[in-house]
């Protein structure tokens, strides 16, 4: 009991039967919108995935982004155990997330500013972890 509705245009891919539908030029099919805290979330954890060991008093890395015509600028906020090459951290922090980026939501990153918030003083081997040591005399 359906009745066809004459006169209407319908939207989408147009169905004969028996053959496959058309396809929807590319220009009209829209653009899909990835919110700014979405990146962020994606650059904070692969901050996170490359700081393996955080100390247990640390705050995870959060990021802020700006996104503008399809481009990501990020900025990552992170707390480093010291001593530890901070330099060589950061480059890495840096590559894992324009490409966890880059990957996840299609966006080039011209920029990624790595801030370093605070760093946490490396327990020596044996010490108990929280309690550091001072230099001895």
């Amino acid at each position: 009991m359906a009745e066809e509705q004459s006169g209407e245009e319908r939207s989408g891919p147009t169905r004969t039967p028996g053959r496959a539908p058309t396809a929807v030029p590319p220009g009209d099919r829209g653009a899909t919108r990835i919110a700014d805290r979405v990146v962020a979330k994606i650059a904070a954890q692969a901050a996170r995935e490359v700081l393996a060991e955080l100390p247990p008093d640390a705050v995870p890395p959060h990021a802020t982004v700006v996104v503008h015509r399809g481009r990501a600028r990020i900025r990552v906020s992170l707390e480093l155990p010291y001593p530890s090459d901070i330099g060589g951290q950061c480059a890495t922090v840096r590559d894992r997330v324009t490409s966890r980026v880059h990957g996840l939501a299609g966006m080039d990153v011209p920029e990624v500013a790595v801030e370093i918030e605070r760093l946490h003083l490396a327990s020596p081997h044996g010490a108990a972890p929280g309690k550091a040591q001072g230099r001895t005399r």
